[in-house]
């Protein structure tokens, strides 16, 4: 099968260096391999969405050099492939609704498990959508952090896969599109390293393929927290990349590509000398 990895980003906010870590990590791992490399905008949560962020990252990759090997996917045009999964589910009752609001969970531990709901039912409003989470350990080897072993019901309980306002969450559109997309290898942060496994859990059940994982450690703050949109990391300079692909390669512990004219160049000698082996195992990395 030939490899095919992915970049998926959320328009929460401009490209910022520790998606832009992600980035060119998945795209020295899918051009290593000779494989392709795929972008996917997850734009299914509206409310979260910043005005003119999905252009303005898909404006930006290309000045670093990074060229998909396909048109984008769009998470909000594939809503029809999410309702086919969730009618999947829900025929094999695996799903049920839930009126439960957060401030009742926590008084209840926190977690919802065995499909028992602290609320009642309430017909005059719309009810989010959980899935059930049998006492179920999945494995799964992270080709970075190593092997993983998570107890679901313990860890997820029965978690929410379509929102209150309809919205699906990111662990169903996730499962769904690595498949529909042929992704073999999932590179992204250590940040959703515990998703994995609700994920893993999905794609058996909806009889999807598990791709490899690799979980690259997060970009960190000097105070120790993850860079990201919602803490307002700092944007990039598309029109200045090669600052910034250095200090990536860096933080990846790549080789240092002594001259280059441009990003692609950058880029061309960064991959002619990538080390997979060499990408740092620890699960948080202080931003060079």
């Amino acid at each position: 099968m030939t490899y095919r990895g992915r970049f998926a980003p959320s328009p929460t906010g401009q490209l910022h260096f520790g998606s832009l870590v992600a980035a060119l990590g998945s795209w020295l791992c899918a051009h290593h391999a000779g494989g392709q490399w795929l972008l996917r905008m997850e734009d299914i949560d509206p409310p979260r969405e910043v005005p003119g962020a999905a252009a303005a990252i898909l404006a930006a990759l290309p000045r670093f050099g990074l060229l998909a090997d396909a048109p984008v996917l769009w998470q909000s045009q594939r809503i029809a492939a999410y309702d086919a999964a969730f009618a999947q589910l829900r025929a094999a009752d695996q799903v049920f609704p839930c009126w439960c609001s957060r401030s009742e969970l926590a008084a209840a531990d926190g977690m919802h498990r065995d499909g028992r709901c602290v609320a009642a039912a309430d017909p005059s409003r719309p009810p989010a959508w959980r899935l059930r989470t049998p006492a179920v350990t999945l494995h799964f080897d992270d080709a970075l952090q190593g092997p993983q072993r998570q107890e679901l019901r313990q860890s997820a309980g029965d978690f929410v896969i379509r929102r209150v306002e309809g919205l699906y969450s990111y662990q169903l559109a996730c499962a769904v599109d690595d498949a529909h997309q042929g992704i073999t290898e999932v590179v992204r942060g250590s940040d959703l390293l515990d998703s994995t496994p609700r994920q893993i859990w999905l794609q058996r059940l909806l009889g999807l393929p598990t791709p490899a994982y690799r979980h690259l450690p997060l970009v960190l703050d000097a105070q120790g927290c993850k860079l990201s949109k919602s803490t307002q990391a700092l944007p990039l300079d598309p029109a200045d990349p090669l600052p910034a692909l250095r200090r990536a390669l860096a933080f990846l512990r790549q080789p240092a590509v002594p001259a280059a004219t441009d990003a692609a160049d950058l880029l061309a000698q960064a991959l002619a000398h990538f080390e997979p082996a060499l990408l740092p195992h620890c699960s948080g990395h202080s931003v060079v």
